[in-house]
């Protein structure tokens, strides 16, 4: 019998992509969230690398906001060149970074 995976059932793969790209979409400028967070309000609780799995796959040219989505520590995840594109973009709606790290307190996003 084959086993149940996202990747291996295409109607699954589109559901989990579009529901994690409208959450996505209604993070707020000025406001991040985590992998975990994402998952979640898309209705995929403890699936944080599944969040980052659609990341990765979005397409260079998104208007998506990708940028707002950072790890549970308040850190970008991203290697760079990315890491700066992101954090740059972050800032330039106001997010700020104290050693590294966004303070999760003032820009996290929890609807």
């Amino acid at each position: 019998m084959p086993t149940f995976t996202p990747s291996n059932t295409p109607s699954v793969e589109n559901s989990v992509l579009s529901r994690i790209c409208r959450v996505l979409n209604a993070i707020p400028s000025g406001r991040v969230v985590t992998y975990g967070d994402l998952a979640e309000m898309a209705g995929y609780p403890r699936a944080a690398r599944l969040a980052g799995g659609v990341l990765r796959k979005l397409p260079k040219d998104t208007r998506l906001p990708w940028h707002r989505v950072i790890n549970a520590q308040g850190r970008i995840s991203l290697p760079e060149p990315g890491a700066s594109r992101q954090r740059r973009r972050l800032e330039d709606e106001g997010v700020t970074f104290l050693k590294g790290r966004v303070d999760m307190t003032r820009y996290r996003w929890l609807p």
